[in-house]
């Protein structure tokens, strides 16, 4: 699937409104577009929506129900849900290149003018009238509802400079079009929609329902062609704000979206959405997070939106799982800067690294007043021991440590840290019995079974081993010994 921001073809050949009529163009809705575009790749057995996980059997045949309806819709879910992805994601349903007016505010198609401009254009240049080419990447339009929205910014209003230029306050000509309006032949989307001032959301009904516009004054009436998207997190509707009732009722579907309901599906959203490849650079080469780290943060992340000491109407982010996985990585780096390593391999050690860096992306219940208050840090460094727990078990079930666990009889300690390099931590413990059925379980293949995946494997063992009472642990800052 190409990307819908990226253009995979050049632009059709005609350039003028002759030309473009003997090709045989005929306009066609944006939503008829949407629809021809979404069957084809039904039929096709392509995704519809690429790159949205964890929605295949929920809310994506909803969208896609809709959107064969030709319904506009609002989408209703917790913050960091993927409303505003899922919404980009519907541009590349749109027709790689449309024709346009050249000079057009309003995106106008070359056969089927709105505007009196556009009336004045063809009437003086007749089948000579310039024709361009609008990429689909160019046809969404975008606006973060806030209190101070006003009706100009998405509708329009009267423009100063050009009734100073000598019009007449009647003419339509001196209107200034806002964002909806110039965002016509496209989608346009207004996000957190309960945010927006109940008298401001008024100026939607026409779009929504009659499909024009109207600007103060003026008898102007703009048939708009648009597909109108909204998202809304559904604590504003008491909180913050409400949708109006007759707004509501305007959009024709209603979809709620939802955290990854599988565990599968939210490792899947931190492979996809978790960007390390950058943090690499002359000295060390891009860090690697193995798979059971990965599943530690996701396990981490389902446990603190479970929890009862966290606000469930607020929800927690699937930034928040994105945020800790990057700094798993962002710690691995720093080790390898600091103790000279080549290739940073994230360890166990890393996670703690989480709990500073995203407490305050999480809304706890019935927090205290201070804001120093350590039972947040507390509540949050137990859920990532359980999530640590829950991996072990999930990975070495049935896995004999025992010879891992008999070199600690003799009264030995091993100790990491999180600036130990990985060299360091296996020479403490020499020959490492059962160490390629352990790195067979994380899986990590047989090729790639370097001296640093193997220290990650190692003081995972450990970390279980401890968690499931069968070793000792000291922890003391940045030092950390595990013993009998």
């Amino acid at each position: 699937m190409t990307d819908p921001g990226v253009p995979a073809s050049a632009p059709p050949a005609p350039t003028t409104l002759g030309a473009l009529r003997d090709s045989g163009a005929t306009p066609r809705p944006v939503k008829a577009e949407i629809r021809a575009n979404l069957l084809a790749r039904l039929a096709a057995g392509e995704p519809t929506l690429p790159g949205i996980v964890g929605f295949e059997d929920t809310v994506v045949p909803e969208v896609e129900r809709a959107l064969i309806a030709g319904h506009d819709l609002v989408l209703l879910g917790e913050r960091g849900q993927g409303k505003t992805r899922l919404i980009r994601t519907l541009v590349g349903l749109l027709d790689e290149w449309t024709p346009v007016l050249v000079g057009s505010e309003l995106n106008e198609h070359p056969l089927a003018p709105i505007s009196v401009w556009a009336h004045r254009q063809i009437a003086e240049h007749g089948d000579a009238t310039p024709v361009g080419w609008l990429h689909r990447s160019e046809r969404f339009g975008e606006k973060l509802a806030t209190p101070d929205t006003s009706v100009g910014d998405l509708i329009g209003d009267v423009d100063p400079i050009k009734v100073a230029e000598g019009r007449t306050l009647g003419d339509p000509e001196t209107v200034h079009y806002g964002l909806v309006p110039r965002t016509n032949r496209g989608i346009f989307s207004v996000n957190e929609l309960p945010d927006l001032a109940e008298r401001i959301q008024v100026a939607l009904l026409n779009v929504l329902e009659e499909r024009d516009i109207q600007i103060r004054g003026y008898r102007v009436r703009l048939p708009l062609d648009l597909l109108l998207v909204a998202s809304a997190n559904p604590e504003d509707y008491t909180n913050r704000g409400r949708i109006i009732t007759p707004l509501k009722d305007r959009f024709g579907a209603e979809v709620r979206t939802h955290y990854p309901i599988e565990l599968v599906d939210e490792v899947r959203l931190l492979d996809q959405e978790a960007d390390t490849s950058w943090l690499g650079d002359g000295m060390v080469e891009q860090p690697l997070v193995p798979e059971h780290l990965v599943e530690i943060v996701a396990r981490f992340t389902r446990l603190v939106r479970d929890s009862s000491h966290v606000d469930q109407r607020s929800g927690v982010s699937a930034r928040f799982a994105i945020a800790g996985l990057e700094t798993v990585a962002a710690s691995a780096v720093r080790r390898a800067a600091v103790a000279g390593e080549t290739r940073p391999v994230a360890r166990v050690v890393d996670l703690p690294g989480i709990v500073p860096a995203s407490r305050g992306k999480v809304e706890f219940a019935d927090s205290g007043s201070d804001p120093d208050d350590e039972r947040e840090t507390e509540v949050l460094e137990h859920l990532l021991r359980q999530a640590t727990a829950q991996t072990f078990r999930a990975r070495c079930a049935g896995l004999d440590l025992t010879g891992l666990q008999e070199h600690f009889t003799g009264g030995e300690t091993v100790e990491s840290g999180e600036l130990v390099p990985a060299a360091a931590l296996l020479g403490q413990l020499g020959t490492i019995p059962k160490l390629a059925e352990l790195l067979g379980r994380l899986g990590v293949p047989e090729g790639e079974q370097s001296a640093e995946q193997a220290a990650a494997a190692v003081e995972f063992a450990l970390e279980g081993l401890y968690l499931t009472r069968r070793l000792a642990k000291d922890t003391d800052g940045a030092r950390t010994v595990y013993g009998a």
